[in-house]
């Protein structure tokens, strides 16, 4: 498979924090659980999980702690960055009729962030799943700086996203099955290039993914970070959230556009400083979506945000 040479310039609207389509809720820092990455919804349970935390954390809609799944054993509260998995995505999928959360790794480093994980909530099982091989084929059809940051079911698939960085600098969309993992050698996939870069001293790197059922968007969390490898962190910039409209029209497509784009700052000054790591839909309806959102402060803490945007 051959990733396309199209380049594109993207359409934004941007909302200010005056605009009415967007309303900041709340927030809270939670300084014992680090580096907050991948955040998904569950049975009013938000899951939210580091990529060098020991475990999952489970809290409430309100952001209070309810419970815990422990992963890894560690001495230390963070896992130190050469050892890490580097899980820094999460969602929900349905195996055998039970929802799981799916967890994986960047697959930016071989061979400590190659893997997976299912885990059950309602029993606290966890399965452990080796994604070498499929990494193996989407950096061989194209994406040489392989970074896993996002992934969501949708209708029939999964979405991943790849983030870039300076030195690479493109996102890209992989769009594939349900169960992928089951059959890595063969299992379809279609790469997609995402958004453009306008800013030369900065990247606008994808960092998380979340999917409307009831209005088929794809949301997307954006950051600029001024870094220039997949594994490297970088001066935290701005976050943003893309919004694509109709995405199950576009899963054939060579490249896509964001429809709105969200400048989190500009909506709010309370983002500002932050670095906007993934986002979750906890209620929604035909006129409005409420949204958890999770930031890292690359210093041990993580910080939920609450928003509301109208439809």
């Amino acid at each position: 498979m051959k990733t396309s040479t199209f380049y594109f310039v993207a359409i934004i609207f941007s909302l200010t924090s005056c605009s009415s389509d967007f309303t900041f809720n709340n927030s809270k820092t939670l300084n014992d659980y680090p580096s907050g990455s991948g955040i998904t919804f569950l049975n009013d349970r938000i899951y939210l999980i580091g990529d060098d935390a020991t475990g999952l954390l489970i809290t409430d809609t309100a952001f209070n702690v309810v419970d815990s799944i422990k992963i890894f054993e560690s001495q230390q509260k963070r896992i130190p960055k050469e050892l890490k998995q580097d899980l820094e995505a999460a969602t929900v999928v349905t195996i055998n009729r039970t929802q799981e959360i799916l967890l994986v790794g960047s697959g930016s480093l071989s061979p400590f962030r190659n893997y997976g994980w299912l885990i059950d909530p309602s029993t606290k099982q966890k399965t452990k799943i080796d994604i070498k091989a499929f990494y193996t084929r989407l950096k061989a059809a194209g994406i040489d700086a392989l970074n896993i940051e996002g992934i969501v079911a949708i209708p029939g698939g999964i979405v991943l996203a790849s983030r870039g960085n300076r030195s690479f600098a493109a996102n890209y969309l992989i769009i594939t099955s349900l169960n992928f993992w089951n059959n890595q050698d063969s299992a379809d996939f279609k790469i997609i290039k995402v958004g453009s870069n306008s800013d030369t001293s900065f990247f606008n790197g994808v960092s998380g993914l979340e999917y409307s059922k009831l209005s088929d968007q794809l949301l997307l969390t954006v950051t600029t970070e001024n870094t220039g490898s997949a594994t490297a962190d970088g001066a935290i910039g701005k976050s943003y959230l893309w919004i694509i409209n109709n995405i199950s029209a576009k899963k054939s497509m060579i490249a896509i556009n964001p429809n709105k784009v969200i400048d989190l700052e500009k909506a709010d000054e309370k983002f500002k400083g932050h670095k906007i790591e993934s986002a979750c839909i906890i209620f929604e309806n035909k006129k409005e979506m409420q949204l958890a959102l999770v930031a890292d402060d690359d210093n041990g803490a993580s910080v939920l945000f609450k928003i509301t945007l109208k439809k």
